[in-house]
């Protein structure tokens, strides 16, 4: 697909709005408003790839939203995993990245998939 305009996006933008109402679970993905949603959201989609791309989350941003998500302290993570508490602010901070038995702990405690603590 050729590179979404600005002028494209905006007009998308508005036109999703009045299409949401229209349609839900329910309707036909052969409905005309339907498939201009689909068609509105793809271009949104392009354009928002481009523009404002999602980066990969940093060691330190996978565990500390991993520490919120379960509702644990580092300190909690610390004793869990056998660490002290400030070696866990450390990775935390990004002042230090975990070794790999360290990191293999952390995917295991937090949930974190191996992958993603690689950056893969």
């Amino acid at each position: 697909m050729s590179k979404v305009k600005k002028e494209q996006y905006e007009f998308a933008l508005a036109r999703v709005e009045e299409l949401l109402p229209l349609v839900d679970d329910n309707t036909p993905a052969n409905d005309r408003n339907a498939v201009e949603l689909t068609m509105m959201s793809d271009i949104i989609i392009d354009y928002e790839k481009e523009h404002y791309p999602i980066g990969k989350p940093t060691v330190a941003q996978l565990i500390q939203l991993s520490l919120d998500e379960k509702n644990m302290s580092q300190k909690q993570l610390a004793e869990e995993i056998g660490v002290s508490p400030s070696r866990i602010n450390d990775y935390v901070s990004g002042r230090a990245e975990p070794t790999l038995k360290i990191a293999r702990m952390l995917c295991v405690t937090l949930g974190i998939t191996p992958a993603a603590m690689l950056g893969c």
